[in-house]
């Protein structure tokens, strides 16, 4: 079981505090610095910018990804605060239900409070073989808490665990949590590695 760490924020470089993490990748950052990825870190849908920058101040190559020029200048603010380099991508990634990942690309990506179903296998298929995958955003839950109410950016029961049958399964959480209190559901996972003749993946 993995243990549960303590939110510190990430400071720049007079030690002043630049934001904190989302609790689920802080939990799983190992995942991102144990061993190298084999390509760059996608922060999709990434608002701000703080989950992919703290990657970025591991060391760990990240892409910044929204549709917001408004939010990517934000994220380059705060990663200029933090003092890491990031990329910046500006993209509508719902346009015309295309697929603007490449394939086979990213060795991980992170999707935190977004959905468009259209769009998640192409991501599937954006990872990297053993690439990582860091998703949560909300269920059919949530509406008692707060936003968003509309069903088509809401998790039915079990949708995300469905969407990653066949992968290896780091942790897969759905119900309420605290600080907010908010209903989501969580998906930390690896993409299947290519087999070979002994059944070993690679």
């Amino acid at each position: 079981m993995i243990k549960k760490k303590i939110l510190e924020p990430l400071m720049d470089h007079r030690g002043n505090k630049v934001f904190h993490p989302d609790a689920l990748l802080l939990d799983y950052e190992s995942l991102f610095t144990e061993a190298p990825l084999g390509g760059p870190v996608l922060d999709l849908a990434c608002g701000d910018g703080h989950n992919g920058i703290f990657l970025a101040s591991k060391g760990i190559p990240v892409i910044l990804c929204d549709v917001s020029e408004d939010s990517l200048k934000q994220a380059e603010a705060r990663a200029q605060k933090a003092g890491v380099n990031v990329q910046l991508w500006q993209v509508d990634l719902e346009k015309d239900e295309s697929n603007p990942l490449e394939e086979g690309f990213y060795g991980g990506i992170l999707v935190f409070r977004y959905l468009h179903r259209p769009l998640i296998p192409p991501i599937k298929k954006a990872l990297k073989r053993r690439g990582v995958l860091v998703y949560e955003t909300y269920t059919v839950d949530q509406p008692q808490f707060g936003r968003p109410h509309n069903p088509h950016f809401l998790l039915k029961h079990g949708e995300l665990s469905s969407w990653f049958e066949g992968w290896s399964i780091v942790h897969d959480f759905e119900g309420v949590m605290d600080n907010p209190k908010r209903a989501v559901a969580q998906m930390v996972c690896r993409k299947p590695g290519e087999q070979r003749n002994d059944g070993i993946l690679e």
